[in-house]
């Protein structure tokens, strides 16, 4: 087992096609080690495939944001907890997640997802025909990356895509380690002032958009709660687009870096689909989500994790474990891996991956088949990475064609 001292978390992700050399070291050297956190705070880290999935499908291991020694990724995570009516289904525990997701999981069906297939289509063609009549070269992130995903959202929840800047803004600082405590606890309480306003407003006249039919049903079953509300808009609306965003941008720099692979999909794009599974396994964006406390003392990989200690699953680094993906930094779009993590496992595994899969998917078919000499404007080396966000990406993705 790795001591503390050596180790500390998070760990910057500086080349989109390499892992950080300390989660090599951490799942060749033991199952979990442990790291101390940014708040000083220690916690046990998760980097091998196989107990990262035991410990998220663990019930024994919390995701209440509330509990002592919840390991946080950013200092200061835990400032912007300030009222338990307001909590998202990402910090609940069965049997309250358990009746939260149920109440909502409707609108996440494979087919509920399907019937937004043609609108997304339209929105992907619309900004790739502003793209091609723009300047080149172009920034992919501001030109399509970032707006399909929040003008998907923005129709999904009903919220008036006019106010994308404000809560783009608003998200981008709580995302981002370096931000202060103050300004996340001021971005978390202007951003929910801002859903509480528009849920009041749909509480007057119910729109067809998720945040009205929840509404309108929860009434209907005499559990309608504004604050529970807000906690829901919250959570898709800050995971449903900056996470999206940042995997179009990788799995475009991926596919261009890589044109022998993308020739795969252009050949066939029934395959599309298998590649976006090895493109979210390769990336794999994000990793605050996995944080969990044990509850009582639990055995994982033959280390005993006492109960009140936090515990971070580091997906990423499961998602390269040599013993599960063969040649895990080889990029192999037909290498069938909907066995990863990118997702979380377990009953918190990701509410919306039908819509995020349809939104790239889409993406990557659209943008190749219409721009088949789309290229980067710059070295990859050159492109500024997303090194002190909770999610990792790209700041910027200069292209031309």
């Amino acid at each position: 087992m790795t001591t503390t001292e050596e180790l500390h978390m998070p760990v910057a992700r500086t080349c989109p096609f390499s892992q950080p050399e300390q989660y090599v070291r951490m799942r060749e050297e033991s199952a979990l080690a442990r790291v101390r956190l940014p708040g000083g705070n220690e916690a046990w880290v998760a980097t091998r495939h196989e107990e990262a999935r035991q410990i998220l499908g663990d019930r024994r291991f919390s995701s209440d944001r509330f509990l002592p020694n919840f390991p946080f990724l950013a200092e200061g995570g835990a400032a912007i907890l300030t009222n338990p009516k307001q909590k998202a289904m990402i910090g609940m525990d069965a049997p309250e997640h358990s009746e939260a997701r149920r109440e909502v999981l409707g609108e996440f069906t494979v087919k509920r997802v399907e019937a937004m297939r043609p609108r997304i289509q339209e929105i992907v063609d619309g900004l790739i025909d502003e793209l091609l009549a723009g300047p080149k070269p172009a920034d992919l992130v501001e030109k399509l990356s970032l707006p399909v995903p929040s003008l998907v959202i923005c129709e999904l929840l009903g919220v008036p895509y006019t106010d994308h800047d404000y809560f783009q803004e608003r998200t981008m600082a709580l995302i981002r380690r370096s931000t202060s405590v103050e300004d996340r606890k001021q971005a978390s309480a202007e951003l929910r002032e801002y859903l509480s306003g528009l849920v009041a407003s749909k509480e007057k006249a119910p729109s067809d958009d998720l945040l009205g039919r929840q509404i309108v049903k929860r009434r209907e079953e005499g559990t309608y709660d504004h604050d529970a509300m807000i906690g829901l808009a919250f959570l898709l609306l800050v995971a449903g687009h900056e996470t999206t965003a940042n995997m179009i941008s990788l799995g475009t720099i991926g596919l261009l870096e890589n044109p022998g692979q993308r020739a795969t999909i252009e050949a066939d794009p029934g395959k599309t689909l298998l590649a976006v599974e090895e493109l979210l396994r390769y990336f794999t964006i994000v990793e605050g989500a996995t944080a969990r406390v044990a509850t009582e003392d639990v055995e994982i990989g033959g280390v005993t994790i006492k109960a009140g200690e936090g515990v971070l699953v580091l997906g990423y680094a499961a998602n390269w474990d040599p013993e599960v993906f063969e040649s895990p930094e080889k990029l192999d779009l037909e290498r069938g891996a909907r066995h990863h993590v990118a997702f979380g496992f377990g009953p918190h595994q990701c509410l919306g991956q039908n819509l995020a899969r349809m939104e790239l998917q889409i993406v990557f078919d659209t943008l190749f088949r219409r721009i088949p000499t789309l290229k980067l404007a710059a070295p990859v080396d050159q492109i500024p990475v997303k090194e002190d966000a909770t999610i990792f990406g790209l700041y910027q993705l200069p292209v031309t064609w």
